[in-house]
C-alpha cells in the first residue's frame, strides 16, 4: 500500500521583464474561480478598459470595453467585450454597433441596464456573439432578459453585486 502525498497545487513561476513586471495583474483569488467558457476560452477575470497601454501588459483573460473601438479590438490580444448600447445610444444605432463590433472582431456585445428587451432581442437575432446584459437593479426581470436573448449577465450593483447574483442563481 502506497502512503498518500498530499501535493500542494502552486502557481508556476513568473517570468518578468524590466519593463513588464510592474504590469497590471489581477488578484490571484481569480485563479480558483471556474469562470465561463465563450467560444472554448474559458473567462475568468475582465479588465474593464479602452486604455491600449493596460490592455497590452495586464493578465486579465478579457477586455470589457465602453465601445467597439478599431483600434482596441486591434490590437487585443484577448478576447474583447464590446459596449454598444444603453445610456444615450439606444435602438437602431445600438444595434448597427453590435454588428460592427462583430464584424471588427469582438467576442460579445454589452447592452446596458436601460436597454429595452426589444432591443436586446433584435441584437440576439442580428449577431452571432454572445450578447452581454448589465445588471444594476434587483427589480430586473431576469426571466424576461433571458428570453429577449442575454446570454451572459454583467452584474454590476455596487454594494449590492453579491446578493444580486445569488439572487440570479
Amino acid at each position: 500500500m502506497h502512503d498518500e502525498v498530499s501535493i500542494e497545487k502552486k502557481l508556476p513561476n513568473r517570468v518578468d521583464g524590466t519593463l513588464r513586471k510592474f504590469a497590471l495583474r489581477v488578484p490571484e483569488c481569480i485563479y480558483k474561480c471556474s469562470g465561463i467558457i465563450v467560444f472554448g476560452k474559458r473567462i475568468k477575470s475582465l479588465v474593464f478598459s479602452t486604455d491600449l497601454s493596460i490592455i497590452r501588459n495586464v493578465n486579465a483573460d478579457a477586455i470589457l470595453a465602453v465601445y467597439p473601438f478599431t483600434p482596441l479590438l486591434t490590437a487585443a490580444d484577448i478576447p474583447v467585450f464590446s459596449g454598444v448600447g444603453g445610456g444615450l445610444t439606444q435602438g437602431q444605432r445600438a444595434i448597427n454597433l453590435a454588428m460592427f463590433a462583430e464584424m471588427q472582431g469582438a467576442t460579445g456585445v454589452v447592452l446596458n441596464d436601460p436597454t429595452s428587451n426589444e432591443v436586446l432581442s433584435l441584437v440576439r437575432h442580428t449577431v452571432d456573439i454572445p450578447v452581454v446584459v448589465t445588471v444594476a437593479r434587483k427589480e430586473t426581470d431576469f426571466e424576461a432578459r433571458l428570453k429577449a436573448g442575454a446570454d451572459i449577465f454583467n452584474v454590476s450593483a455596487a454594494a449590492d453585486t453579491p446578493d444580486l447574483v445569488r439572487r440570479i442563481k
